[in-house]
């Protein structure tokens, strides 16, 4: 049972590996280098393995550490679970927090969020994904998928973020030379951008008109599978564009896009999606809860 490496060894280790410096891990953990060449040297002879391989310019992992920073990663999560479960109220979140969301709205909105998370909560250590598809949270181990629009699973849970809607719209010039559509049955004749992006029907837009909902199939020479690269190429004058309000409301503030058909718009609330109870998990709770403020503050304003 001696042998047994205790979680400050680890934990020691893992910000070593992080840093691939024995001073940097000393100055992040506000200790000695000393005090970390003593741990690491404890959990090696533990081990009974070699960890780093040593030299005066440089710190270099072996292939023993590698397994080794694996499982210490598992083990001390493990620990920031229990902690987390035996005291959920706790005001300083900790471990590790894996997110998911689309990619430009990931990238335009959800990256700025999780800076500002990890700045108030330094103890958390965020891994940020963007992806074009829905991420099946359970099986591939994601805290918590951020996700626009209201198709959502019914075993999975939910809790609403922001109020959102997509609208129609294209760039002055191409309206000057194309005209506006005055129905939706118009949108046929009018060059669509097409964006195939996650759960998004392709080439098949639902916009709903009061209570009424409308489908439209609309074409057009340019798609993509990337909602940022279409709305780059309305402002360009390529065509209409079918995007939420959180994407293109500083366009239609600065006049570079214009709204089309604005009795028609598309549902589509942002959403912190997850798998299991916020009571379950303090970290994952602060996290949406988090959102849920930022999302209150920078409501675009059209």
């Amino acid at each position: 049972m001696s042998n047994i490496p205790s979680p400050e060894d680890l934990r020691v280790f893992t910000v070593v590996v992080r840093k691939s410096s024995f001073s940097g891990a000393a100055d992040e953990l506000g200790v000695s280098a000393a005090y970390v060449s003593k741990r690491i040297r404890i959990l090696e002879t533990g081990l009974s393995t070699k960890l780093f391989h040593r030299t005066t310019r440089s710190v270099v992992i072996t292939g023993d550490g590698e397994r080794a920073y694996q499982w210490a990663q598992r083990i001390l999560d493990d620990i920031d679970h229990l902690l987390q479960e035996l005291s959920v109220t706790r005001q300083q979140p900790r471990g590790a927090l894996r997110i998911s969301s689309s990619f430009g709205f990931g990238r335009n909105i959800i990256g700025p969020a999780i800076s500002l998370l990890v700045g108030r909560y330094p103890l958390l250590s965020v891994r940020f994904e963007v992806v074009d598809r829905i991420v099946d949270i359970a099986s591939e181990g994601v805290d918590l998928d951020i996700r626009v629009g209201d198709q959502i699973a019914p075993h999975l849970i939910a809790r609403r973020l922001a109020s959102n809607h997509r609208v129609l719209c294209a760039a002055p010039d191409y309206l000057a030379r194309r005209g506006a559509p005055r129905t939706l049955l118009e949108l046929a004749q009018h060059d669509c951008l097409v964006i195939k992006e996650r759960d998004h029907p392709f080439g098949v837009w639902k916009l709903h008109h009061g209570a009424q909902e409308h489908t439209v199939k609309v074409t057009g020479p340019l798609s993509t599978n990337h909602g940022e690269i279409a709305v780059q190429w309305a402002v360009d004058g390529r065509g209409v564009v079918l995007r939420s309000i959180w994407d293109v409301g500083p366009q239609l503030r600065s006049g570079q896009l214009v709204q089309v058909l604005p009795d028609y718009t598309q549902e589509a609330n942002i959403w912190a999606v997850y798998p299991s109870r916020l009571d379950n998990s303090a970290k994952v709770r602060v996290c949406v809860e988090f959102l849920q403020d930022y999302f209150t503050q920078r409501a675009p304003q059209v």
